[in-house]
């Protein structure tokens, strides 16, 4: 998919992969609806790029705040062409120690943002989609989709949600839509903030983002990114050494 002139939401625009996204489409001709939860963040986006950007501020854990979302762009934006939900947040939470009643919230808000919002997001813009030449979505997961960290159980879980969605979104589209490319794009350890003190071995968020984008310009149904390349294979062959090796990560 050529990304000039096109218009792409991106979910979590204004900070990690999702700033580097956003640099990296507006360097390629694109136009991007930036949404973010930090109108501060949200400002500095606009000031550096000017009408190239319009910004939405919304909380995607707010199921409200969601369904506004999707009614100002279905309302403002036929041109609609591109759809990243980048968005996430990780929790890292033991549920065997402290306060159960605080775990929960937590978890609630993991689910939400992680999980229920790219579902929704997908089926508010979808129609909207359906109606351009070409169209693509595409959500970001990660490789503890397909193995978890025993520190981040609902994280993981969220993400393997979006990894089953996304194919079986692609399934519909291929019969009810081909000109709608549904892609799941997987991340290595990214350096972002979610990720800070965690891990080694991280690549940088404009990397994660060349390879999305990449991935998009080649017509790609699956981006592996990274080191997230050799994971599917190693899933097939030794599941338990893949499990092993990112339960602690």
């Amino acid at each position: 998919m050529n990304i000039t002139n096109q218009t792409a939401l991106i979910t979590g625009a204004t900070r990690g992969i999702g700033r580097a996204l956003t640099d990296q489409l507006i360097a390629g001709g694109a136009r991007i609806i930036a949404v973010g939860r930090d109108r501060d963040r949200l400002a500095a986006l606009t000031a550096d790029h000017g009408d190239r950007v319009v910004p939405h501020h919304a909380d995607l854990a707010d199921p409200a705040a969601v369904d506004a979302l999707l009614d100002a762009v279905t309302g403002r934006h036929p041109d609609l062409t591109i759809v990243i939900n980048n968005a996430a947040v990780q929790a890292h939470t033991d549920f065997l120690a402290g306060d159960a009643h605080r775990a929960r919230p937590v978890a609630r808000r993991e689910i939400a943002v992680n999980l229920d919002a790219v579902v929704a997001i997908c089926a508010g813009l979808l129609p909207r989609l359906r109606q351009r030449p070409a169209a693509a979505i595409i959500n970001l997961t990660t490789g503890l989709a397909m193995a978890p960290k025993r520190a981040a159980p609902v994280y993981c879980a969220t993400k393997a949600g979006v990894r089953t969605f996304t194919r079986a979104l692609r399934y519909q589209c291929e019969q009810g839509a081909p000109h709608v490319r549904v892609c799941e794009a997987m991340m290595p350890l990214v350096d972002t903030d979610m990720t800070r003190g965690r891990g080694t071995g991280k690549i940088s968020a404009s990397a994660a983002a060349r390879a999305v984008l990449d991935g998009l310009r080649r017509d790609r149904a699956e981006i592996y990114v990274g080191k997230a390349r050799l994971l599917p294979a190693l899933m097939r062959v030794t599941p338990s050494l893949g499990y092993r090796m990112l339960r602690n990560g």
